[in-house]
């Protein structure tokens, strides 16, 4: 019980400092308008529906502290996931005109990482790191992130790694389209087999996305095909041959 209770107490630690940290700063600033959120809801053919949001608390003309969180509760594998939740905060840098990159860490609470089979919080941790292009006519995003179980009593843990690649033309303030590419491994965990990686999927395919100009509300329909081996798929033993998602949300 002391180990499970001291990795819970330094993700709350790290949570709480890095807070400290970024409060002082509200005195020194003088734009009202440093607060944005975005809402979404999302469902895909592998994780469900899923609701999410991102915040971000601009500290300089170059630099935001950020958060955000989803509720991964449904999906192929929901029942056995245990209402599993990722909360994670990070920051936010400027690099360029139009591009953004913003690393942040993720506390998941579930059963999915520790392999309990029980929900319990801090099952595991997400380093994961997002860059964004926002330009006139181009947009884009990469995203990854280790999903890394805790041991709370359970034989076995189970890491994973997510990732994704899009990059797309805004034909106009109203409409945008381009390619996605995205990927979900299994890489192994805590008394794994020898060489247990596969792939849950491995899609590509193109996405088209509707905004209101004025900012505020879009949609975004996203497909593509498998293109895991023959081999990748046995090994799996999840049967994928497309990918689908879609996503309504709101920029605040």
């Amino acid at each position: 019980m002391k180990r499970r209770f001291t990795k819970a107490g330094l993700i709350t630690m790290l949570l709480a400092f890095v807070m400290i940290i970024v409060l002082p700063h509200e005195s020194k600033a003088q734009d009202d308008d440093r607060f944005s959120m975005d809402v979404t809801l999302n469902s895909d053919i592998f994780f469900g529906f899923y609701p999410f949001f991102a915040g971000s608390y601009s500290l300089s003309e170059k630099s935001a502290f950020t958060f955000y969180g989803i509720l991964w509760s449904g999906g192929a594998a929901g029942g056995s996931w245990g209402n599993w939740t990722e909360f994670g905060i990070g920051m936010d840098f400027t690099v360029a005109e139009g591009i953004n990159i913003n690393p942040q860490i993720g506390l998941l609470s579930g059963s999915l990482t520790s392999g309990l089979g029980t929900p319990v919080l801090g099952e595991g941790i997400v380093p994961n790191l997002t860059i964004g292009i926002d330009k006139a006519r181009t947009e884009g995003e990469i995203y990854f992130g280790y999903y890394s179980g805790f041991d709370h009593g359970n034989p076995n843990t189970n890491n994973y790694i997510h990732y994704w690649v899009n990059y797309g033309v805004k034909f106009s303030p109203f409409f945008s389209a381009g390619l996605h590419l995205e990927q979900l491994r299994f890489t192994g965990g805590m008394n794994q087999p020898e060489d247990p990686a596969y792939d849950f999927y491995l899609a590509l395919g193109p996405y088209v996305q509707f905004a209101d100009p004025n900012g505020g509300a879009f949609a975004r329909f996203t497909s593509g095909a498998d293109l895991r081996s023959d081999d990748m798929i046995a090994k799996s033993g999840w049967t994928q041959p497309s990918f689908f998602k879609l996503t309504v949300g709101y920029s605040f």
